[in-house]
């Protein structure tokens, strides 16, 4: 992909604390430990560093662990989530971003305990609160997964 999230300069470094105000999710489905190469309304890079210590490792599969597709599709919508929310200044105790659609998943290749998987996401469309993205998940320079993917920002049920 070419495009801002994929550039040289790192830009502003998000850590951890501030993915955690930008998001609902906690353990065990907090899949983004931090993000850099962010560029309002645009793009973004995530990171997620893969242990032996997380739970589905337990039964997928325990003789050879793989971290499912599905959740690197979830990683891929949290990092758009960390995009949107950034750029929107969303209120996360008010407003949360509900994945709407995922279309073209493929995956390349296992992702295993220890790798670091890059989480490109850019923003392809937007309309009102609703983003249309393209992403994809590169381990060591190669890409293991991608996707398109929407989402939009709701308020939260009081």
């Amino acid at each position: 992909m070419s495009d801002g999230a994929t550039g040289q300069d790192a830009g502003e470094e998000i850590g951890i604390d501030e993915v955690m105000r930008l998001l609902p999710h906690r353990y065990p489905m907090l899949l983004v430990d931090r993000a850099s190469h962010y560029v309002p309304m645009k793009s973004i890079r995530g990171y997620k560093a893969v242990t032996i210590n997380e739970p589905y490792f337990q039964g997928h599969f325990p003789a050879k662990p793989v971290m499912p597709g599905v959740l690197l599709i979830e990683a891929m919508a949290q990092t758009g989530a960390i995009l949107m929310s950034k750029s929107l200044n969303v209120d996360a105790e008010k407003n949360v971003v509900f994945f709407m659609s995922v279309d073209g998943a493929r995956f390349r290749q296992p992702v295993i305990p220890g790798d670091m998987v890059e989480l490109n996401v850019v923003s392809t469309a937007q309309r009102g609160s609703v983003f249309k993205f393209k992403g994809e998940c590169l381990v060591r320079g190669k890409r293991v997964a991608e996707a398109e993917f929407a989402a939009m920002v709701m308020p939260v049920a009081v």
